[in-house]
């Protein structure tokens, strides 16, 4: 009998991308493969399937993907957080600090309604500076956040951490060591 792969197995790494030293962790390999794609988001929603979630909000980009899969699966809403100017109507935007300058997140201002409960999802967890950027527009429409969702989390540069210290609930299928 062959052994279940894991959600792990599904992702690829690339040595020296985009910066020698860095290990890329591809998730696409991971969007590619149909059973790796519904163990991925049947995984990501599970800690929250019966829990109220009115908004499943993901990150620019791949957490569109993922926000998508899970919100449909939930059979609720979906939020985008985007890149500043991307999005069409009135927003309010987030900057942050990245580790080679700075960016700016934007949210639509009445995406989200005060008091609506909200799941944030990504791919990858790394410092945690995007996912900052968004719970802290969430939290400025009023959206009661329940958790963080991530494929990937990268421990040693501390983005776990950081959102702990939010008072988030982090949740991760996997996670990688180093870079």
């Amino acid at each position: 009998m062959t052994p279940q792969k894991s959600v792990r197995d599904y992702i690829r790494t690339i040595v020296d991308f985009p910066h020698e030293g860095i290990f890329f962790r591809d998730v696409t390999t991971l969007f590619a493969d149909p059973r790796g794609f519904r163990l991925c988001v049947d995984q990501l929603l599970h800690p929250y399937a019966g829990q109220r979630i009115d908004k499943v909000v993901g990150l620019e980009a791949r957490g569109f993907i993922l926000g998508g899969a899970v919100a449909h699966q939930l059979g609720t809403g979906f939020v985008p957080i985007r890149k500043k100017g991307k999005l069409p109507h009135t927003t309010i935007s987030q900057d942050y600090k990245l580790e080679y300058g700075e960016a700016i997140v934007e949210i639509h201002d009445d995406a989200i309604q005060p008091g609506e409960t909200v799941l944030v999802v990504d791919d990858l967890l790394a410092t945690g500076g995007t996912a900052e950027a968004g719970i802290k527009l969430i939290e400025r429409l009023g959206g009661q956040i329940v958790g963080c969702a991530f494929v990937v989390d990268l421990p040693d540069l501390g983005g776990r951490d950081r959102l702990t210290q939010l008072g988030m609930e982090v949740h991760a299928l996997c996670a990688f060591e180093g870079l």
